[in-house]
């Protein structure tokens, strides 16, 4: 009787080391995915701090290109305004977009192209741009990491009772996925 005893209880420290460690292995992939979406959130923010520099910088020379500029800031007011990965994603392929047709006006201004203070700020905005994307392939890496963790037996049965739940990608519009045609 000792022993049935002694293998029961064996038996259930197994099992709840078993569901201790699966839990703490969902709750460490939950936590990289927030600090990689802190990383994309830090360089977004980045670039939307950089972004009111060079309207500044693009408005005295292109006075009469208005709409740009308020696309711009109206994309960079949604971009900091975002509280979840597809807001954020939405906001940052419109401000992607504004920031696309700033440097078209930028293309018409040969002193402004010529500008230190501007080719300064066009490198920073590139420089933020590749921080942007390995952050973004981060984040993508750790949701692919948690929501795989969460879909496979047997966590899936821990993570259902525990309330985990899939991760968003951080995703390109159709867009922006299109092949980049140079022309000269």
């Amino acid at each position: 009787m000792e022993t049935l005893l002694l293998i029961l209880v064996g038996v259930v420290v197994v099992i709840a080391v078993f569901v201790w460690t699966l839990y703490n292995g969902l709750i460490t992939a939950r936590n990289r995915v927030k600090e990689s979406w802190s990383g994309i959130d830090v360089q977004l923010k980045r670039r939307s701090d950089l972004i009111p520099n060079l309207i500044e910088t693009v408005k005295g020379y292109a006075k009469h290109e208005k709409s740009v500029f308020e696309n711009v800031t109206k994309a960079r007011s949604a971009l900091l305004g975002a509280n979840t990965a597809k807001a954020a994603a939405d906001a940052d392929n419109m401000l992607t977009g504004a920031l696309k047709s700033l440097f078209a006006v930028a293309e018409n201004y040969p002193d402004l192209k010529a500008s230190d203070n501007f080719k300064e700020l066009q490198q920073e905005l590139s420089d933020t741009e590749t921080k942007i994307a390995a952050s973004r392939q981060f984040y993508n890496s750790n949701v692919l990491d948690y929501n795989t963790k969460i879909q496979v037996f047997p966590n899936v049965i821990i993570a259902n009772s525990f309330g985990f739940r899939e991760e968003e990608f951080f995703e390109a519009e159709e867009p922006d996925k299109a092949p980049v045609q140079v022309k000269f």
